[in-house]
């Protein structure tokens, strides 16, 4: 369809008259002059409508989503997991049947220790025979005693236990030459628990030097402290000797080679 707007002829030929607001006259000569213009809208609609074919063209059909794998055990898994849960099955039996034998012999290592407990070294008679003499010195009162010899950091247990324990192994030797000690001593040559406060007496049972072991040894100041408890308490030598070894023997690897004190014998 022609467009309503044309070329204007510039020739007077025509009888176009600038100016005039549009022609004044027309004549079969100025047909030639005029130049129909195809419509845009026609045009942009066969742009259109060639892209959108195109466009069709390039494009396949659109292939469908993968269908999802149906959920399910396979025979391997299935026969992996009834493997598992046989050989739970079977594991839960055994130990069922071991438990027994298992806290039997849990009892049994938990009683070993109060059955083996310290190693008893029997005394030699040399021993014997030194500690008959240190312990017939007893009891015995000491007017001054020497100076306790403290060192210079904290002792395991207070100054006043340590203080009691080497006052009383000064005053009854025929106590603590009789009561064995466990922290391992007897390779400096300890007797009895006697040895781990005095080192040295004179003639008349008087202490002249102390053996300083005494002030460190935490085990060595809990024995003296537990036979002193028990004789103010009015127990025998005998029944002292065996508190300390039922309190200490099953906590410790060896012991003193203290001599059995003589029977009958008690200690006031």
């Amino acid at each position: 369809m022609p467009s309503r707007r044309a070329t204007v002829c510039e020739g007077k030929a025509c009888g176009w008259e600038r100016g005039s607001g549009g022609p004044a006259r027309s004549t079969s000569a100025c047909t030639r002059h005029i130049t129909p213009r195809p419509a845009r809208r026609r045009s942009a609609g066969r742009m259109w409508l060639m892209g959108r074919k195109s466009s069709s063209k390039g494009h396949g059909p659109v292939a469908p989503p993968p269908a999802a794998p149906k959920k399910g055990l396979s025979p391997l898994l299935l026969g992996a997991i009834v493997v598992a849960v046989l050989g739970v099955g079977v594991f839960a039996f055994w130990r069922g049947n071991d438990a027994p034998a298992t806290a039997a012999s849990a009892s049994a290592a938990s009683a070993a220790p109060a059955s083996q407990g310290a190693v008893k070294t029997p005394p030699t008679p040399e021993i014997e025979a030194s500690t008959a003499v240190v312990a017939s010195m007893g009891p015995h009162k000491q007017a001054n005693l020497p100076p306790i010899p403290f060192r210079g950091y904290t002792p395991p247990r207070p100054p006043e236990v340590v203080a009691a324990a080497f006052q009383f192994a000064a005053e009854h030797p025929e106590v603590l030459s009789y009561v064995p000690c466990f922290c391992g001593c007897q390779q400096s040559g300890h007797k009895g628990n006697h040895d781990c406060f005095v080192r040295s007496r004179a003639e008349n049972g008087d202490v002249i030097e102390w053996d300083e072991h005494g002030v460190e040894c935490a085990v060595c100041i809990d024995v003296a402290t537990r036979s002193r408890q028990m004789l103010a308490s009015g127990a025998s030598l005998s029944d002292i000797r065996a508190a300390v070894e039922k309190e200490f023997v099953p906590n410790f690897p060896s012991m003193t080679p203290t001599p059995v004190p003589p029977t009958a014998e008690h200690a006031h």
